[in-house]
């Protein structure tokens, strides 16, 4: 089952049950098969463990009754951390200025992996400078995309409170 219609399914659950659904992935180890799914919320407290079991336990009931992955697999339900992952344009359009790590299906401009500060975004790929060039990269290159998180920054700002 492709990961869009893996999304129409299980996407507007994760938003009943009142959470952001950040988005998902599959690993596709044999005999070690993982369907992530990351969720997010906007309350004070953040993610917690109840939250997790949760959308776990929806997640799960509606994967039982649809049966929409062949094969055996494992479900996991994730906040998305510090190294959040970026699926979709309006997640790279939130994050423009940061710093990303991205993994491409194929090179472009010489290259298959990427941390760069992502300069720009729009409905079709991403601008990204990479040491001192700008590279263009549509979003179908794109195997897989995260924040790079700044821990030096983290620890500045976090001590300032």
């Amino acid at each position: 089952m492709s990961n869009s219609r893996l999304n129409d399914l299980l996407g507007p659950l994760v938003e009943e049950l009142g959470y952001e659904f950040v988005g998902l992935e599959m690993t596709s180890e044999p005999g070690n098969r993982i369907l992530r799914v990351y969720i997010d919320t906007q309350s004070e407290a953040g993610l917690v463990i109840n939250d997790i079991a949760k959308v776990s336990r929806e997640l799960a009931a509606i994967l039982d009754v649809e049966d929409p992955i062949s094969g055996k697999y494992r479900l996991e339900v994730s906040s998305p951390g510090l190294d959040r992952p970026l699926f979709n344009p309006a997640q790279f359009k939130a994050v423009i200025g940061e710093k990303v790590r991205l993994s491409l299906y194929g090179p472009v401009a010489g290259r298959r992996k990427y941390v760069a500060d992502l300069l720009a975004a729009d409905d079709g790929g991403i601008e990204v400078l990479y040491k001192t060039n700008t590279v263009a990269i549509a979003y179908t290159d794109i195997a897989k995309a995260r924040i790079e998180p700044d821990f030096e920054k983290i620890m500045r700002e976090a001590g300032s409170h």
